[in-house]
């Protein structure tokens, strides 16, 4: 094994374990770290491949876990529709358009949701408003998804804002997860999108993904859930801001 390819799997490993860490600490989002960051050292369609296995496995693990909490079909329908046609468009996307173009995708959703999680750390959104709004979210939620592989600008926000219960918002977002999955899997493996071996990484990614779990649930025990939130989002804010430079110069 060539010192080029053990250091690859090494970035790997560390972006995966670092978006597993911020999982098992707030239930959702390992995305927002490892997709970022593997896309800075690789690119955007190879960061969306890698994270599918562990996106898929570790977000029905946990919907089945807290199936019992997951929101009511009304307002649960009109969001998976919307994500699973959205996670199409985006995912067509990969092929279609150029990587410096979903870098500068990834990078525009990252600092977004940076920017949404300071200016807005209270905002509230009635069930009655989030009815309506349910279908536009999960489409474009599934189209970040499906495009950029960062789907939390829209999907963690307008679920935060709902102030849910810590089981019903992870319940609720893990079931959209899979949605967004069950269609990246579907349509990448039949359009070319998985390039030979690739999907090994991804079944790897898993490994790091789930042995950080447990990690990040116990560190946000023993760590100020607003300190945490703080560094993650300084280390998003400096991967975005590397991205952002590289697309555009």
């Amino acid at each position: 094994m060539s010192a080029t390819l053990l250091a690859e799997i090494a970035v790997i490993v560390v972006c995966l374990a670092g978006g597993g860490l911020l999982k098992g600490a707030t239930g959702a989002g390992a995305p927002v770290l490892a997709v970022p960051a593997l896309a800075t050292f690789f690119d955007v369609r190879f960061a969306v491949i890698v994270m599918l296995v562990p996106n898929l496995l570790t977000n029905l693990w946990q919907a089945v876990r807290f199936r019992a909490h997951l929101l009511r079909w009304p307002f649960m329908l009109p969001l998976l529709a919307g994500g699973f046609v959205g996670a199409g468009l985006g995912t067509m996307a990969l092929k279609t358009f150029d990587p410096d173009l979903l870098s500068l995708c990834v990078a525009v959703a990252a600092l977004l949701y940076v920017v949404l999680r300071l200016s807005r750390p209270h905002w509230i959104l009635p069930m009655g408003p989030a009815h309506w709004l349910s279908a536009p979210a999960g489409l474009l939620a599934g189209m970040l998804q499906g495009g950029a592989g960062l789907s939390a600008p829209v999907s963690i926000t307008f679920l935060n804002a709902l102030r849910l219960p810590r089981e019903s918002f992870i319940a609720t977002i893990s079931v959209l997860f899979v949605t967004f999955t069950v269609v990246q899997l579907a349509i990448a493996s039949t359009n070319g999108l998985i390039r030979e071996n690739e999907i090994f990484y991804s079944l790897f990614a898993l490994v790091p993904v789930s042995l950080a779990m447990p990690l990040g649930a116990a560190l946000a025990s023993r760590v100020s859930p607003q300190v945490l939130d703080r560094v993650i989002l300084a280390i998003l804010a400096v991967l975005s801001a590397k991205l952002l430079v590289e697309a555009l110069f």
